[in-house]
């Protein structure tokens, strides 16, 4: 078994990405409303729907990992205001195998599907990324992560 590739997000980065990702959507618009995937599109979708001056925000929680561990895409809480998904905007932070993006998209197959990073094998499935990932890389998020203090090199080296 091989060791994981990780790759870390911070939240400057995250803000500047969705910020990057709106700019790409507002021409597309205006969007009657966003569709945030939980949990991971919340934060990216309340930025969006910021620099977009979109007020409706839904969400739809789906969950396909446990932790690190893939599985099937289970909806928790569908998305009722979205209907079939016509002038909304769905947002999530990542694609991997596009599993979760093709069950939303089955069930809002009128919206546009927008993340911040994609993996190739989920690609065809987004509308609109920022940037994309390698398919090997665990991305970890600002909210998988906590700041933690480094001594300075000088302590190591005494």
């Amino acid at each position: 078994m091989t060791t994981p590739t990780y790759a870390t997000v911070t939240w400057d980065q995250l803000h500047r990405d969705a910020r990057a990702l709106a700019t790409t959507l507002a021409p597309m618009g205006p969007w009657q409303g966003i569709v945030a995937i939980t949990r991971g599109g919340m934060i990216p979708a309340a930025i969006i729907a910021r620099e977009l001056e979109c007020r409706l925000v839904e969400t739809i929680s789906v969950a396909t990992y446990d932790e690190e561990a893939r599985g099937e895409p289970v909806v928790l809480k569908s998305a009722s205001a979205a209907g079939d998904g016509s002038g909304f905007l769905i947002v999530d932070d990542l694609v991997d195998r596009g599993a979760t993006a093709r069950l939303v998209r089955a069930l809002l197959p009128k919206a546009h599907f927008a993340c911040l990073y994609a993996k190739p094998a989920g690609q065809n499935v987004a509308d609109t990324f920022v940037a994309e990932v390698a398919q090997d890389v665990w991305v970890l998020f600002p909210w998988d992560t906590a700041p933690l203090f480094v001594p300075p090199i000088g302590r190591k080296i005494a």
